[in-house]
Formats: structure tokens, C-alpha cells, sequence
């Protein structure tokens, strides 16, 4: 299929929670393939379906040679904690230390539309709660302090200003 371009803040997208995928269709196949095409590069652990422009409740990812999707994604459990660095395509060149739940499980379906359950602790259970935010219309500068927040929105406006 095809990689496609990642959309960045302040684009609304980002900021529009997204609409649950009732049926599985042609469309809906292409935009899980280029989910998967897409997370496939090296660097990259998540991806989210608003993040290429697609506003349905979907995501990808990449982790330890782990390549894998969820369609409608919900946290079921979150346990534990971890406070460490964090970025996002959507925010380039931006790492703040952020504070999340260490394990994570979410329930989605796949293509066929049968349940599946992915879960894991560390970067894995951080990407299921960052991909997950996506979806829901936040960043994870949301999480931030405020001080953080600020400092962050600063650089922000400072490389769009270039």
C-alpha cells in the first residue's frame, strides 16, 4: 500500500476524538495496511489513524519486532508506573519525561472482527496508552506539567515560526 504523511499539531485532526469502525470494509483494509507500512520504520512505535489524516478508531505498531494493529481500542487495565522519556511523530523533535501507567491491555478487533487483547509493560504498555490517547483527540503534552506544557508549547510555535 503506501506510507503516508504524518500530520502534526496544531493540525485539528489531533484534536477530534475519533469515530468507532461499525464495518470492515475495502477502505478500512487499505487504512490498516498503510497503518502497518507506515509504523514500519525504525524509530517508530505507534501510530494512530488520525495521525495520517483518518479520523476512525484504529492504530499500529512497531515494538521489538512486533508489528501489529487495533481496531477500536479500549484500555481495560492499566497497573503500576512509569515516568520516562516520551515523543510523537505528530510533535517532531519534542521528548518530555512523562508519567503513565507501566502495564497496559487493550481489547480491539481485527480484520476478521474477532477480539484481540494486546498488552504489555514498559514501551509497549506506553505506546497502547499514548496510541489510545490519540484516538481519544489528546497529545501526550497534555500529560505534562504545566510549567513542562508551556515550555513545550514555546518550542512548538518557535519551529513553526521558521
Amino acid at each position: 500500500m503506501s506510507l503516508r504523511t504524518i500530520r502534526v499539531v496544531p493540525d485539528p485532526v489531533l484534536r477530534t476524538p475519533c469515530e468507532p469502525i461499525t464495518t470492515i470494509t475495502s477502505a478500512v483494509r487499505r487504512l490498516i495496511q498503510d497503518l502497518l507500512d507506515t509504523v514500519d520504520d525504525p524509530g517508530r512505535a505507534g501510530l494512530s489513524a488520525n495521525q495520517i489524516g483518518v479520523n476512525l478508531r484504529a492504530f499500529s505498531y512497531n515494538i521489538d519486532g512486533r508489528l501489529g494493529y487495533v481496531i477500536n481500542p479500549v484500555i481495560e487495565q492499566t497497573s503500576g508506573e512509569q515516568y520516562g522519556d516520551e515523543g510523537c511523530l505528530s510533535l517532531p523533535n519534542l521528548w518530555y519525561k512523562t508519567r503513565r501507567a507501566d502495564y497496559a491491555r487493550v481489547r480491539g478487533i481485527d480484520l476478521d472482527g474477532k477480539t484481540i487483547v494486546v498488552e504489555g509493560r514498559g514501551l509497549m504498555g506506553r505506546m497502547l496508552q499514548h496510541e489510545t490517547d490519540h484516538l481519544d483527540g489528546h497529545v501526550y503534552i497534555d500529560r505534562l506539567e504545566k510549567d513542562e506544557r508551556r515550555e513545550a508549547l514555546r518550542f512548538m510555535r518557535k519551529q513553526s515560526a521558521r
